[in-house]
């Protein structure tokens, strides 16, 4: 990656974390609503900058921009078997058909099929996502409850487990933390399932509150015999082997006594139920840990380590932090205000927070992918899609992102890992692998299923306003692809490979032109082709290009 260390915002001090000291807080943002800010706010709430995204929102003002990005979108069609290709053969579900409904995991295989079948299935809803943050918040979702598909092994449940955080994304959390309690692939996942009176396991009382709802913060002081008496009040709540995994709440699992918490949640004490009534407990559990301040100010901490920044300073904590944190407690816990107070805050526009995170394996597979309007093979069938698409999956892989399969409970280390967040996603391997994979894309093509897929440069730079003119062409493209202005010395190299070192913008002009007078002569498309594909290539390892 090379660094542009003479850029008015250079890709150095971004990736350094200098500079901060914002004082903007979330007051509205009142000033000049300009492309460069709207192509920010698309960088933040999806998954790269579509052609489709930059027509709905060119028009429209902050207000109803935000408005337009907190849509929720339809549910993706279900996932069906694309997976019988001759070396898995599944008897049950025929090609094309949904697999979810078959609920048997006897055959390893097959399973493993599925797995990778229900990964493909979610790269196909970001690559297809309209122009809504509804796919980030997906994504931001499964970050917070962590799980792991391979772990839990029983791909069907995975799915509604991904429907019920689809569903919620935009929702009320308080709902949605009831939702994943009772949910079963989570209760496979944290041992819920087997939490019963004679042997309580505190793995999900644990996580309930130091990973999705309390936190580790300095004020989250909750005890162990906190922990404790939250897993006994979960007692019961299992599945139903025989059933496919269903929910089954086992009443004589449950514990009847009453369970008495710390000076953290007031000395509360949650009476016990009668075993046919205890699982009415999880109410009062939620309900007790939704009272305590902290649980607003933990979540409000997260999103904006994912939406904005990864550091939070004292400014930031006083004056974003603390008055979001009072608008989602205020609003119910319903998180649609806390976002779109956040993004139409002057605190979000600011110039320090443009540019300022590096981009994560999906904004920059996914979202190269979507702005350069990279498209399937026209002769691939659905078999061979699922093949690239699976590709997809283990290229993201090997530049640090696994989808479903985040390292641990506590998520990707990029949102948690204190000091480096975000710089994870950048190591001595994964930037010569960003790197590699990009000039795959311009040069050779992304290779799957015997199938190349190529960005066509071509086609990309034609939908720009003035492709025949060398600056105004190379103005667009660096507010596409990059995050902040480039540097005068960054764009006088792009225009020098456009006009393969000549002086005069005509030499680009008249090739340019020719070419499209000629789309069929196969030297005239050349000789712009291969312009265009250095210049990119230069483009695309600048530290500007990795940042978002």
């Amino acid at each position: 990656m090379r660094d542009t260390a003479t850029s008015r915002n250079s890709g150095k001090t971004k990736l350094m974390g200098n500079g901060r000291g914002i004082t903007a807080g979330i007051e509205f943002f009142s000033g000049p609503w300009t492309d460069h800010h709207r192509l920010h706010l698309l960088r933040r709430t999806m998954l790269g900058i579509d052609r489709n995204s930059l027509e709905v929102m060119e028009e429209l003002d902050l207000s109803r921009c935000i408005d337009q990005i907190l849509q929720q979108d339809p549910v993706p069609p279900v996932p069906v078997n694309d997976y019988n290709d001759g070396e898995v053969y599944d008897a049950n579900v025929p090609l094309g058909e949904p697999w979810i409904y078959d609920t048997g995991r006897e055959n390893a295989d097959i399973v493993s099929a599925r797995v990778v079948s229900l990964k493909s299935w979610w790269i196909r809803s970001m690559l297809d996502h309209p122009s809504t943050i509804h796919e980030k918040m997906v994504f931001f979702w499964h970050n917070h409850f962590a799980t792991q598909s391979w772990e839990v092994f029983w791909p069907h449940l995975t799915y509604y487990h991904f429907l019920t955080l689809r569903e919620h994304a935009l929702g009320n959390f308080k709902a949605m933390v009831k939702a994943i309690t009772l949910d079963p692939h989570m209760l496979l996942y944290l041992n819920g399932a087997l939490n019963r009176k004679d042997a309580p396991d505190e793995n999900y009382g644990r996580e309930l509150q130091e990973l999705f709802c309390i936190g580790k913060g300095p004020q989250a002081n909750y005890t162990e015999g906190d922990v404790q008496a939250a897993a006994r009040v979960l007692t019961g709540h299992s599945i139903d082997w025989e059933k496919g995994g269903q929910y089954l709440y086992r009443w004589y699992w449950h514990d009847e006594a009453d369970k008495q918490f710390s000076s953290f949640y007031d000395n509360q004490v949650i009476r016990g139920r009668s075993a046919d009534d205890g699982a009415g407990e999880l109410d009062d559990l939620l309900d007790m840990i939704f009272a305590n301040n902290e649980v607003a100010a933990f979540m409000v901490r997260k999103l904006y380590r994912f939406f904005v920044y990864s550091d939070i300073d004292e400014d930031t904590e006083l004056n974003v932090i603390q008055p979001l944190a009072e608008i989602f407690r205020d609003s119910g816990y319903e998180i649609k205000p806390v976002l779109e107070t956040l993004l139409k805050s002057a605190h979000f526009y600011a110039e320090e927070n443009v540019g300022a995170m590096i981009k994560t394996p999906l904004d920059f597979l996914i979202g190269f992918w979507r702005t350069g309007g990279v498209t399937m093979p026209a002769q691939a069938n659905e078999i061979q899609k699922k093949k690239i698409r699976t590709s997809m999956l283990w290229t993201m892989n090997n530049i640090g992102l696994e989808v479903m399969d985040p390292p641990n409970v506590a998520g990707y280390p990029a949102y948690y890992q204190f000091p480096q967040y975000d710089r994870n996603w950048i190591t001595t391997n994964t930037v010569t692998q960003r790197a590699l994979i990009t000039d795959s894309f311009i040069y050779w093509g992304f290779w799957s299923a015997d199938l190349l897929t190529n960005i066509d440069l071509l086609q990309h730079v034609a939908s720009l306003s003035q492709p025949e003119d060398p600056d105004k062409l190379i103005e667009e493209i660096a507010e596409l692809h990059a995050a902040f202005p480039l540097s005068d010395t960054v764009k006088l190299r792009m225009k020098a490979t456009l006009l393969t070192g000549q002086q005069n913008p005509y030499y680009w002009t008249s090739a340019w032109l020719d070419y499209v007078d000629n789309p069929q002569d196969e030297m005239k498309r050349m000789i712009v082709e291969i312009r265009l594909k250095v210049m990119f290539q230069f483009l695309m390892q600048l530290s500007e290009y990795h940042l978002m």
